[in-house]
């Protein structure tokens, strides 16, 4: 559904066609809600039809310039004031990190670490759009600016968090712990006979 309030956001700022709401996704909500030309395409038909957007004017070649409704607006409010946010459930990332103790700790180390590359190329990733982008007063850039500050300090947390368990994974205790784990395994291979 958070396609569908981002499109509301976006149409709430000012009126749009489809290929300017791409434009503006690229620019602004790709690193936090990424979304294809088809997808957006085909949720402005949804929201056109659930009367939360319609058509404002068209022009060349087909062109549709799409702007909220009040019940749009309604429904834009409502999904900010009252629903609660979902959140990331799953993140097979640190999922991986419960069972690490299977593999040597040089694996597990490298798997860390990269991990933190990771965080860190997000983190560059980031800090050039803040030094690139066109801040202006409008809606999207200065509340864009903050949610783009969460991902620079979540990016760097995440590195932060990554180099520090790769030391964790070469301590004493997690070998211990994955030695543990391993000879359990091979005694659960071995046949009540040898």
């Amino acid at each position: 559904m958070s396609l569908r309030h981002a499109v509301l956001g976006l149409l709430a700022e000012a009126p749009a066609s489809g290929y300017d709401l791409m434009k503006l996704f690229n620019a602004s909500l790709s690193n936090v809600w990424p979304a294809t030309q088809s997808q957006v395409y085909g949720e402005l038909t949804k929201l056109t039809t659930a009367g939360l957007v319609e058509v404002a004017a068209h022009g060349p070649r087909g062109r549709k310039e799409y702007a909220i409704t009040n019940d749009g607006m309604a429904e834009l409010h409502h999904w900010l004031t009252e629903v609660e946010p979902s959140g990331p459930q799953r993140h097979d990332g640190l999922l991986r990190v419960f069972f690490l103790g299977v593999v040597t700790p040089l694996e597990a180390q490298t798997y860390l670490l990269h991990q933190a590359e990771r965080a860190a190329r997000t983190r560059a990733t980031l800090e050039h759009i803040e030094e690139t982008a066109e801040w202006d007063e409008e809606m999207i850039s200065v509340y864009g600016r903050i949610a783009l500050e969460y991902g620079l300090r979540m990016s760097a947390t995440q590195e932060e968090w990554a180099r520090w368990a790769a030391d964790e994974v070469t301590s004493a205790k997690a070998r211990k712990a994955s030695e543990l784990a391993r000879s359990q395994h091979k005694e659960g291979r071995q046949s009540p006979e040898e």
